[in-house]
């Protein structure tokens, strides 16, 4: 059996910070399952949102609840109809006071949950489940990711034996706790069953003492991408292409006159073809001094 720790669960106090901020006291259980009923109620609420996470503090006598969405103008409604309606709805449900903060997510592509969603959404509408996940990788890597790793399981393309598969790419090291990694778990409800996607997204390291306030950290600032320094593909680029620009352009001028030489012996830049026609062929290579021989 796999005994794998929660990617999140397991930088707690590290670099990350929790989602629910408030001292238990003797009505921990309370407010935990409290927590929980806010959280469902709030996904089932506002389940086109593209709400990725939900944090709750507490104090004496007031809730705090902070909804982090990509969407904001659905959460907020008309002239912000739509909070209000929300305000009440969960005032009902925990007969306390509530306020309520609306984080916008400025990079979807880099939520592990949102991006777990949008996967599970596509399964849904029966794209196949190859497709969606390497589309799901390549937006995500080009937004500036380190490393994302998708899996699905299930009857993955309707089979009646159920699989698991995965496809990753750059770096994802879970064993390293000061990497930034946000990891979630969704599923797809369709017609052959429920299909699991899990998304695991590197966003680079964190050096020196991080703020674990709920609301810091959430969309933290992703590094240049894994492997290679940022602009370094161009400066190889153009060192390897000035070097061999420099190489051939010798060899061409050393070559032309070799070939003249050759030519002035062999008469070889008169024949079609031939390696003086070549290097007369060559802009500048017959106007060189020594050029098409004549016997």
């Amino acid at each position: 059996m796999g005994q794998k720790a929660h990617p999140i669960g397991n930088r707690l106090g590290i670099i990350k910070g929790w989602d629910s901020n408030w001292f238990g006291g003797n009505h921990y259980a309370d407010k935990l399952v409290e927590d929980e009923k806010i959280r469902k109620y709030l996904s089932a609420r506002i389940n086109k949102g593209g709400v990725s996470k939900v944090v709750i503090e507490r104090t004496l006598k007031r809730i705090t609840v902070t909804i982090h969405t990509a969407r904001p103008g659905i959460v907020i409604g008309k002239g912000g109809a739509e909070v209000d309606k929300i305000k009440e709805e969960l005032k009902k449900l925990t007969k306390k006071e509530v306020q309520i903060n609306i984080f916008e997510i400025k990079r979807p592509e880099l939520d592990a949950q949102l991006v777990a969603e949008g996967i599970a959404k596509q399964l849904e509408a029966r794209i196949s489940f190859r497709r969606a996940m390497k589309t799901t990788i390549a937006s995500t890597m080009r937004m500036g990711a380190e490393g994302i790793k998708v899996m699905t399981s299930g009857r993955l393309g309707g089979a009646e034996m159920a699989r698991s598969e995965q496809y990753k790419e750059g770096r994802i090291p879970l064993h390293t706790f000061r990497a930034d990694i946000d990891y979630a778990l969704s599923e797809a409800l369709t017609t052959y069953g429920k299909i699991g996607v899990k998304v695991w997204i590197c966003k680079g390291e964190v050096y020196g003492k991080r703020d674990l306030s709920p609301n810091i950290g959430g969309t933290s600032s992703a590094s240049g991408k894994g492997g290679r320094p940022e602009g370094a593909t161009a400066g190889f680029g153009g060192r390897d292409g000035g070097r061999g620009g420099n190489e051939r352009g010798g060899d061409r001028r050393g070559g032309g006159n070799d070939r003249n030489k050759g030519g002035n012996n062999r008469g070889g830049g008169n024949r079609p073809g031939g390696p003086g026609g070549q290097g007369g062929s060559r802009p500048g290579g017959g106007n060189r001094p020594g050029g098409p021989g004549k016997r």
